[in-house]
């Protein structure tokens, strides 16, 4: 699975999971060429590296992708009509701990060793907290809904302070650049970050309900040195057009935070 910390939910998924939550069209689903074309894509473009941003299978898959509904993958729109939302403008670090008690579904779709592919569903004003993905590409495309992402690279060649010297436990902080804070909608361009470039670090606030489709490539995998950090973000400086901040690891609570589920519809073959 994609982490540690998404399969928190596994503790406490009988409570959390239902048909409701999971906002399912069916539990029978036909087949659905508009997956099975993406699956096939996958399994013929990676490799297990990430691919390189510029190639023409890479710009095929985005086309791809964009193209998918919700309705190709079994899901629902939610409505709209929210009155949890806080807005962009309610986020802060004193916050966000409060927000990750809000359960978000996580359907997983496929993985192997060369790729995952998953859908993330968001309640109003959940969040993901900022991490990585250590030598991997990821593939993003909103189902429904907007989300708002921030998310950095890392400034090289590093820059590493350690905060408080002197004193025990102090954590280490590395320098990012901002190379991303926007909201994002169906109707975006696919985000795609790579190993050092497309804000490979990042977080995510769902401002209505919304789902993303992720294809993440290579997959986490902790042997192969690509495990998921975790990071608190503290502005440090605005140089002309850029900011950066400093960010150091920590890791989040799992309690009640992602909940699992895995399609059991025949939404395309392995062959």
């Amino acid at each position: 699975m994609l982490s540690r910390l998404f399969k928190a939910g596994e503790k406490v998924l009988l409570n959390l999971v239902s048909k409701k939550d999971l906002h399912m069209a069916s539990r029978n689903q036909e087949k659905s060429p508009k997956v099975q074309e993406l699956y096939d894509l996958c399994k013929e473009t990676f490799t297990g590296k990430a691919p390189s941003p510029a190639s023409m299978p890479v710009q095929k898959l985005c086309s791809v992708l964009d193209s998918v509904s919700p309705a190709d993958v079994g899901l629902q729109e939610v409505s709209q009509d929210d009155d949890r939302g806080y807005g962009v403008s309610g986020v802060s670090r004193f916050n966000r701990v409060g927000r990750w008690a809000q359960p978000i579904t996580f359907l997983d779709i496929h993985e192997c060793d060369t790729f995952t592919m998953c859908i993330f569903c968001f309640p109003t004003s959940s969040v993901i907290p900022l991490h990585d993905h250590p030598e991997m590409a990821v593939f993003s495309k909103i189902l429904y809904g907007s989300l708002h992402v921030k998310a950095y690279d890392w400034v090289e060649p590093p820059c590493i302070i350690t905060q408080n010297k002197g004193v025990p436990g102090s954590l280490p902080a590395r320098l990012a650049k901002l190379v991303s804070d926007k909201v994002i909608t169906p109707q975006s361009e696919i985000p795609v970050l790579y190993p050092k470039t497309g804000g490979n670090l990042h977080c995510f606030t769902a401002l209505t309900p919304c789902a993303v489709l992720d294809i993440l490539t290579p997959p986490y995998k902790e042997s192969a040195g690509r495990s998921c950090s975790y990071y608190m973000d503290y502005p440090f400086s605005t140089f002309g057009m850029q900011t950066f901040s400093f960010n150091y690891s920590f890791f989040p609570s799992e309690e009640h935070y992602v909940t699992l589920f895995s399609f059991t519809g025949g939404f395309f073959s392995l062959d």
